[in-house]
């Protein structure tokens, strides 16, 4: 059975999010389950993690795996989770993943990703497929793989 996502606190929508149980997901919610993934573990585990359940979700919604626009994109969903990171790493940390959203107005704009990729780079097979590098801007992350600040624990 499907779950209405907004009437769950933080563990509540994880948990359906992580059992494909939610009804539906949008951009808001790759925000709030990166934030939740990465205060608990570090930026790998993080990005291993949210690739895993919104590889699931596309399963469990038939998600389409032959458009290039729709379904599963490795390179976006990494560079939100880097650009989480990044904002994390700062120090912007919020009660909740919620609240951390409506902090970060920033992160709610879907086009962000336009300031460090070109279309032409990022709406391509590869990207689609696995992670590749901006070639407009730098994410200028600290580390690639080391534990959330401690602020973020």
């Amino acid at each position: 059975m499907r779950q209405a996502i907004h009437t769950m606190n933080d563990e509540e929508f994880l948990s359906a999010f992580e059992a494909c149980t939610i009804e539906e997901f949008h951009h808001r919610d790759h925000i709030k389950v990166t934030y939740l993934y990465l205060r608990r573990h570090p930026l790998d585990e993080a990005i291993t993690k949210v690739r895993t359940g919104l590889q699931a979700l596309a399963v469990a919604w038939s998600a389409p795996v032959d458009d290039l626009e729709k379904g599963y994109h490795e390179t976006m969903t990494q560079a939100w989770v880097r650009l989480v990171h990044r904002t994390l790493s700062r120090g912007e940390v919020a009660e909740s993943a919620d609240a951390f959203c409506d902090q970060q107005p920033q992160l709610m704009e879907k086009t962000r990703l336009q300031l460090f990729y070109s279309r032409e780079r990022l709406m391509t097979w590869e990207a689609k497929r696995e992670f590749v590098e901006p070639d407009l801007a730098q994410f200028h992350e600290a580390t690639t793989a080391s534990a959330p600040p401690d602020v973020c624990r």
